[in-house]
């Protein structure tokens, strides 16, 4: 994925740092960014030397699910950091069955990719569904594309160009 960091732009870049700006849990964290796959040892060494304790994995919509990723999150949920995975929706229940949730620093970061928001009426609606009928969820939670446009929990994309790449 090509982006602005704050050297220029690059397609790249595999680690950099910043400070986390999506309003998650881990808002204003001081964070290592990973792109794909890499050791746990490169992982923390980075997150050491640029004093990190927040991982967001997946970043520059990275993650494929594979036993190279299941090693990762876990390896690194086990050292005691904050772990940001950001993964497409469609990868939710290899997520689910990877158990990441059972740890507290744990954030699924679901990705639903909905292009040109904006032209949708004052009407619109995102359901969140289950996969079938009394499958899973108690029921389904319904909320205003609208409402969801909120200015407290929006990032514009001029916050993610102060990122520094390191790898």
């Amino acid at each position: 994925m090509e982006r602005i960091y704050d050297n220029g732009t690059s397609n790249s870049v595999s680690l950099f740092v910043g400070t986390e700006v999506e309003k998650t849990l881990a808002h204003g964290k001081r964070t290592l960014f990973v792109v794909g796959v890499h050791s746990i040892d490169v992982i923390e060494t980075f997150a050491e030397q640029e004093k990190c304790d927040h991982i967001y994995l997946g970043a520059n919509m990275s993650f494929e699910p594979n036993e190279a990723w299941n090693d990762m999150v876990t390896g690194l949920l086990v050292s005691d950091l904050w772990v940001t995975l950001d993964y497409d929706v469609k990868h939710h229940d290899w997520v689910l069955e990877g158990c990441f949730n059972e740890h507290d620093k744990f954030i699924s970061m679901i990705s639903v990719k909905l292009p040109y928001i904006s032209q949708l009426n004052y009407n619109a609606c995102l359901k969140v569904d289950d996969s079938d009928f009394r499958a899973s969820n108690t029921g389904v939670w319904v909320h205003s594309v609208h409402s969801l446009q909120d200015s407290s929990v929006y990032t514009d994309w001029s916050k993610y160009t102060k990122d520094k790449p390191l790898l």
